[in-house]
């Protein structure tokens, strides 16, 4: 799922295409996109956009007259900017949106239709999509250490709440808790002073150094590599890959659809983490050391 560098970056390359030109047609392909109907969809044609900006992991478009186009991208949505009157990709194809200069396009990879569009009208109805989560990036310390311990979660169920924090997924929560050097599972309310400052300072430092990398990869163009996986990332996707810090190989634990990658040396003093489906599988067997699986795995 795009994350807070994704959208901030999205966003930017929008600005200098989209703000200030007119939108003049939405095109709706895969009616499930569309979540809204009043006001309707055909009523964003004509307008101008005004202003982006970024609420969560979503994408606001702010046009003439308050209204505001909100787009989540979900998991494998994704934005790409065409000549003008581009036809949306086969299955892929979402929605298009065309300005006099260009056409964006929504399209979403896989089966499964997460991906939203949302008209709405004035910011008290915008408001509705605002989770209420603290912006990471700017916040003081003292504001993160209150948000961090307001409820007793583990760290990376806190850090992808958007509830307790804005714009962090899967990903940059690994890479963030890498960082750290701090493991998954540590709850928030058992964290010192020191464990804080390290989480927080490596919150802002993760999302500040992608964030940038990403705007270097794009450079003029329109971001097309948009990707939860990303060569030079410490653990995330990195399963069995030696972790670029000690050369320990990468961790994870598997659940749902998403996965958590971690270093057992950086993060949890050499000690596994148990993977839910194989721990329940091999109980007592579960391995708990590094050197432990690394027996197991030579026989």
């Amino acid at each position: 799922m795009p994350e807070l560098p994704d959208v901030v970056v999205y966003l930017e390359a929008l600005e200098s295409r989209i703000v200030g030109q007119v939108l003049e047609q939405v095109r709706i392909v895969s009616p499930f996109v569309l979540r809204s109907v009043e006001p309707p969809i055909a009523d964003a044609a004509g307008r101008r956009v005004i202003g982006l900006r970024r609420m969560g992991k979503r994408l606001v478009l702010a046009l003439e007259g308050e209204l505001f186009l909100v787009i989540h991208l979900m998991i494998a949505g994704r934005l790409r900017w065409r000549p003008r009157g581009a036809k949306a990709p086969g299955r892929m194809g979402l929605a298009a949106f065309d300005f006099a200069n260009g056409t964006l396009l929504l399209t979403e990879a896989g089966s499964k239709r997460r991906a939203s569009i949302h008209l709405v009208a004035g910011e008290r109805a915008l408001s509705q999509f605002d989770r209420g989560g603290l912006e990471p990036l700017g916040s003081s310390l003292e504001d993160f250490r209150r948000r961090l311990l307001s409820e007793s979660h583990t760290l990376k169920r806190a850090l992808s709440d958007p509830t307790l924090f804005s714009g962090i997924g899967n990903a940059y929560s690994d890479e963030i808790l890498h960082r750290a050097r701090l493991s998954p599972l540590a709850l928030t309310r058992k964290l010192d002073d020191e464990a804080i400052g390290r989480l927080h300072a490596a919150t802002q430092d993760v999302l500040r150094d992608w964030t940038e990398r990403l705007r270097v990869e794009a450079g003029n163009d329109f971001p097309e590599k948009v990707t939860a996986f990303r060569e030079g990332m410490a653990v995330h996707g990195r399963f069995r890959q030696p972790c670029p810090t000690c050369g320990t190989p990468v961790q994870r634990i598997r659940y749902a659809d998403n996965e958590t990658n971690y270093c057992p040396t950086c993060q949890t003093d050499g000690r596994l983490l148990a993977d839910r489906g194989m721990s329940r599988l091999l109980r007592q067997d579960w391995p708990r050391s590094l050197e432990e699986l690394e027996e197991r795995l030579a026989r």
